[in-house]
């Protein structure tokens, strides 16, 4: 329960990667992960050093994103003193630090072309040359590299390098994205709420209510477990009672009656100005044909409206009286005249 970096998960796709990363993982070859945002490719990366024989060596953690440009291939490749303004002495760079061991390159589409040639060589011949130095140095170092990119795609239109897309691909493990994993979000959903109960100090676990359990399966998961991770903390920490099941998310911490409005310049606001159909909420069309009885139909047709909406709107009862122009007080009665509390 105290580990970060466990693999939670019973689906065929979801397993099946993990598998595919264990068999990888004996092998002394580099390896691509590929996956969305929030799918777990660090702790796949983390998975091939450990169960690999450098286990007991160094593993190295690059994110090339979060480089300048210009400091690219100082921090892989180490510098001299005097190599450029500021270099006030000789550092070792990511491939000597993990000589014998694995180095994990994080955002692996970012790095530059220059930087990327550089990187080519060193995975191809197993040699460094520190920036300002002309003495190539031997290393010994695994390769694990990490995109949300499709790199073939970057190859067409010439912004990654086709050779260093030959030398990194020998295994390439691409993770499914949450909504394809068929039975894992109310898995972990347990997982991540029995631990933040636990922190929470509750006696016990409640689980999760029927229309909690609901709005988690139609969600679309764009930033994947990270974001199941934080809905559900922050659903057990809001949670007045922790004797009854959590029943209520929240999906979008941002979103509120109050939220500051965006600004626009006066060329970009009537460019994005929605038309009056586009701003009013989507509804479905009233059931055509005999209506026997007036007030019934009338009652049928505005609740589905207000079910529709609060749906769209996640069940935010100020955000869906906004969307059909009601106040707060009238929406609540509407829901309560119709059973939707």
């Amino acid at each position: 329960m105290e580990r970060e970096s466990q693999f939670i998960g019973q689906s065929a796709a979801f397993q099946d990667s993990v598998e595919r990363a264990s068999l990888a993982a004996s092998l002394d070859r580099p390896v691509l992960v590929i996956g969305e945002r929030g799918t777990g490719k660090e702790l796949i990366a983390e998975r091939l050093h450990r169960l690999s024989t450098r286990w007991d060596k160094p593993y190295v953690i690059m994110n090339c994103a979060a480089m300048p440009e210009t400091l690219i291939e100082s921090e892989l490749f180490g510098h001299e003193a005097g190599a450029f303004t500021g270099a006030t002495r000789t550092r070792a760079g990511r491939f000597e630090e993990a000589d014998g061991g694995t180095l994990f390159l994080d955002e692996l589409a970012t790095l530059s072309m220059g930087a990327q040639e550089r990187l080519l060589r060193a995975v191809e011949y197993g040699e460094v040359t520190r920036v300002g130095s002309s003495r190539p140095i031997r290393v010994d170092v695994r390769i694990v590299a990490a995109t949300n990119e499709h790199l073939p795609a970057l190859v067409d239109d010439n912004r990654f390098r086709a050779d260093l897309l030959d030398r990194l691909s020998f295994e390439v493990i691409t993770l499914p994205p949450l909504r394809a994993r068929e039975g894992d979000i109310e898995v972990l959903a347990a997982y991540f709420g029995t631990r933040m109960a636990a922190v929470l100090g509750w006696d016990e676990w409640p689980g999760f209510g029927p229309r909690a359990l609901a709005a988690m399966e139609g969600h679309d998961w764009p930033g994947n477990v990270r974001e199941l991770r934080n809905v559900i903390e922050r659903a057990v920490y809001r949670w007045a009672d922790p004797e009854k099941p959590v029943d209520a998310l929240s999906f979008d911490p941002f979103a509120s009656p109050w939220q500051p409005a965006v600004r626009k310049t006066a060329a970009k606001a009537d460019a994005a100005a929605p038309t009056s159909a586009e701003s009013a909420p989507a509804l479905t069309a009233p059931p055509s044909g005999t209506v026997s009885d007036l007030r019934a139909a009338v009652d049928a047709y505005e609740k589905q409206i207000l079910s529709d909406t609060m749906a769209r709107c996640r069940f935010n009862q100020k955000i869906a009286a906004e969307a059909l122009g009601l106040s707060y007080d009238q929406i609540r009665h509407a829901l309560k005249k119709h059973g939707l509390n």
